[in-house]
């Protein structure tokens, strides 16, 4: 039985404006509450397409609902690989997409994982076990330069350069193993005011190796074009980040493909003929309640953003 609470449950339901007989895909299963809801609306007559990486997370789901309806299909797979799931489905357009971008708790609480800094567990982080890299790997053979990149570019981390050259002095006594030990050696690398502020210390570097290991930013940059491009016309698209690399890439992909003409204002007509795809349907992201975050404080970062194929 999944313990996670799906964030924005109620707000990106209603924004897909489902109906009876839609077809839809929830480009990341999860705990699978979003996906239960979608079956609730669609009905029998509808279809919906339910993928995830993680192998564990399709088989608890398949395991709840017991009976598994007709009209589910559940798929172990990246939504990178958007349009070749469906086609090799017989699927050439769908009336909605639903991603949300978060870990769900199953996968938090589970100490194999890593991917928590208050436990200890493996130095791990894959969504995907089937995949090669692991965090272990990452510390203990990148070099000090790759990963002060990392650390920059995917947590933002202002002591990215103290932080790897510590790592990399602590693998020279014996390799890294565990997520306590390396958070240990994250705050031994940070100054003491740093250590104790609003959000703890090792929150943003294993973000960064958490990207890094799961190639977050660059599969999500590959889903959501392929995304728009399946959807039916009226169709609509809705993506659930936690983090603002994940929103950045969600609103200037969104705005991309919001746009008309690209020629420069200079020219006396349009000679690019680029043609808005998509109408965005939230111009400001969708934030969680009040009530939500109370209940559920890791929705507090969420946002929600929606847009309707033209």
């Amino acid at each position: 039985m999944s313990i996670h609470k799906s964030v924005l449950l109620e707000e990106s339901i209603k924004a897909l404006n489902l109906k009876n007989g839609d077809v839809v895909v929830d480009a990341t299963l999860g705990g699978g509450g979003h996906s239960r809801e979608i079956l609730k609306i669609i009905r029998k007559t509808g279809k919906l397409i339910a993928v995830d990486q993680d192998r564990n997370a399709i088989n608890s789901f398949s395991k709840e609902i017991k009976s598994k309806p007709d009209n589910l299909v559940l798929v172990k797979d990246n939504f990178s690989n958007f349009k070749n799931i469906l086609g090799g489905r017989g699927i050439k357009s769908v009336d909605a997409v639903l991603a949300d971008l978060g870990f769900s708790s199953d996968q938090i609480e589970d100490s194999e994982r890593g991917l928590s800094f208050l436990k200890d567990g493996s130095l791990d982080m894959r969504l995907d076990k089937e995949k090669d890299l692991t965090v272990e790997k990452i510390v203990n053979q990148y070099s000090q330069e790759e990963l002060e990149r990392i650390l920059k570019i995917y947590g933002e981390e202002k002591f990215a350069r103290s932080i790897a050259k510590k790592v990399i002095n602590a693998r020279k006594e014996a390799p890294i193993k565990g997520t306590l030990e390396l958070a240990r050696i994250i705050g031994n690398a940070v100054p003491k005011k740093y250590r104790h502020g609003r959000i703890h210390f090792a929150t943003k570097t294993f973000q960064a190796l958490r990207i890094e290991v799961n190639r977050e930013l660059e599969n999500l940059e590959k889903f959501i074009p392929q995304a728009i491009a399946t959807l039916n016309s009226g169709g609509r698209l809705a993506i659930i980040s936690f983090h603002s690399l994940e929103d950045r890439i969600v609103k200037n992909i969104f705005r991309e493909n919001a746009r008309g003409c690209i020629c420069p204002k200079e020219f006396p007509k349009c000679l690019c003929g680029h043609k808005e795809k998509i109408r965005i349907i939230t111009r400001k992201p969708v934030v969680p309640s009040f009530l939500e975050i109370e209940k559920n404080p890791r929705a507090r970062s969420a946002k929600l953003r929606v847009c309707e194929k033209i």
